[in-house]
């Protein structure tokens, strides 16, 4: 027998999401208005999400998980040294820098007998 408030748990669901996400977000945009770009703040703020972003890069790229744990170290690390190298080379554009590295480890993973 289905209840009349089957409708309940995703309304919870939204707005927990919203008040874990959306709140903090909006405060950010409040308190950073008042932030200059090159103030010795914001530069520590990004710092430390350019560092969070490549502690997580590198924590894949050495200890993968998933489907990507078998592939070999080798392909890994080269897949990100192109990544970065054609995302200098294209003139900082993220879409090519991200690209890039997933058709090579795309190719190297199929060549090497991964795929299908």
């Amino acid at each position: 027998m289905m209840t009349d408030q089957w409708w309940a748990p995703y309304v919870f669901i939204a707005i927990a999401g919203w008040l874990a996400t959306d709140l903090w977000r909006w405060l950010g945009v409040l308190a950073g208005n008042r932030l200059k770009e090159d103030s010795e703040a914001l530069s520590w703020v990004r710092a430390v999400a350019t560092a969070l972003v490549m502690a997580v890069t590198a924590k894949l790229i050495v200890f993968p998980t998933g489907s990507l744990e078998a592939s070999p170290v080798w392909l890994r690390v080269g897949a990100a040294t192109l990544g970065f190298a054609t995302f200098l080379a294209a003139g900082q554009r993220v879409l090519v820098g991200v690209a890039a590295p997933i058709i090579f480890l795309a190719a190297g993973l199929f060549i090497l007998g991964f795929g299908a």
